[in-house]
């Protein structure tokens, strides 16, 4: 005799298989999960440690200067930590304007001899001050200095920016400032420089984009130590985003600092002139990423790309251009009560920016070279 199930029983069967279907769907899920988080956390881990062994050195040596000769002076950053800087007075007569000086990584004040003599000679006074943890200013306890931007930087130029303004205002002189930084001191400038009325101007030489890198390095070591390299190459740009959080926040935790972006920085910063110098040789920070923070800047603004340089050589590749296009663009924007211009010329022209996206980090290519070449030619006549 054969027994049939019920409607009802059929249905409480299948309702049955349909709930030990989702119990195991639901196992599946969580051993998925926490396997991914598990091979994330090491990953960003495994390059917390890498980045923590990385440095970012500048190619061309910063401590072989003198002293520079001018007012040591001691100041505190926006947190109270001590700092010390030199004003160097501008020669032959009263002072234009007033330029503040932030060096690279692993360097300290005295580099400001080599960037910044034709400001002193062309009438701005300048101060030059160390970082923390560089040259005279003693470092904080627990923290190291990196070559990522962090909030240390910021506040150390904030406080420069303070002390500054307090002294011009004693000494009853226009209170207006540009800010002048050589690569992770230009990140500093940028970050500081927004929503500060007083900073009218900025000049920055090998600025890099701190989220592009992170992504880039992420990818590299990625491929290195994961060893799939078609996996790497075709994550969503979402994905390393959401990585670069993720190393961000262990980097946050285990610093015990912030590392604030250039790029939103940039994005806030108003309609600040800007002048962006960058070497095309420079194998630290393509100058795809100069190009794309460009992009993003909305006041007036120049790109000088300065062939044959690497990063940070743009001063020795060429100092007198160097020194002509600074002093240029500082009496054309910084000097106070003159409007600035609508617009800075010349710009690249339509298209560039696109087959830089395209093009390899080392920039061989003869075609983009040669571009290069005739926009920073046209921008010296």
């Amino acid at each position: 005799m054969v027994h049939r199930l019920t409607p009802l029983a059929q249905f409480t069967f299948s309702g049955e298989r349909i709930v030990i279907v989702l119990i195991v769907l639901s196992l599946l899920a969580i051993i998925a999960f926490v396997v991914t988080s598990l091979i994330l956390r090491k990953y960003v881990r495994l390059i917390v440690n890498v980045l923590d062994d990385q440095t970012l050195e500048p190619e061309i040596g910063t401590n072989g200067h003198a002293r520079p000769n001018g007012e040591v002076v001691k100041f505190t950053a926006a947190d109270g930590h001590p700092l010390k800087g030199t004003i160097l007075k501008a020669r032959g007569g009263p002072a234009t304007g007033m330029v503040i000086f932030a060096h690279e990584f692993g360097s300290e004040r005295s580099s400001c001899v080599r960037y910044c003599q034709a400001l002193i000679n062309g009438g701005y006074d300048v101060f030059a001050f160390d970082f923390r943890g560089h040259g005279e200013s003693p470092a904080e306890p627990g923290y190291r200095p990196r070559w990522l931007p962090t909030d240390r930087e910021t506040s150390d130029m904030r406080g420069a920016i303070d002390y500054i303004t307090r002294r011009l205002e004693s000494l009853g002189r226009p209170k207006d400032l540009t800010l002048f930084g050589v690569s992770r001191g230009g990140n500093a400038a940028i970050m500081a420089a927004v929503g500060l009325p007083h900073v009218k101007t900025l000049i920055t030489d090998g600025v890099f984009s701190s989220d592009v890198t992170l992504e880039y390095l992420m990818r590299r070591f990625a491929t290195i130590f994961g060893g799939i390299r078609v996996l790497t190459e075709n994550y969503p740009p979402t994905f390393w985003r959401f990585m670069r959080w993720l190393l961000l926040r262990e980097c946050a935790r285990r610093y015990r600092c912030r590392f604030p972006s250039t790029q939103s920085a940039l994005r806030r910063l108003g309609r600040k002139p800007l002048l962006m110098i960058h070497g095309q040789r420079d194998s630290y920070v393509p100058i795809t990423q100069a190009q794309q923070l460009y992009d993003i800047a909305h006041g007036p603004k120049k790109l000088w790309i300065v062939p044959d340089a690497r990063h940070n050589e743009s001063v020795l590749v060429n100092p007198n251009t160097y020194g002509q296009r600074v002093v240029s663009f500082l009496n054309e924007h910084a000097i106070p009560g003159q409007s600035p211009q609508p617009a800075m010329v010349p710009t690249p022209r339509r298209g560039f920016s696109e087959r830089l996206k395209r093009t390899p980090a080392n920039l061989s290519t003869p075609v983009i070279a040669t571009e290069m070449e005739t926009i920073a030619n046209s921008a010296a006549t």
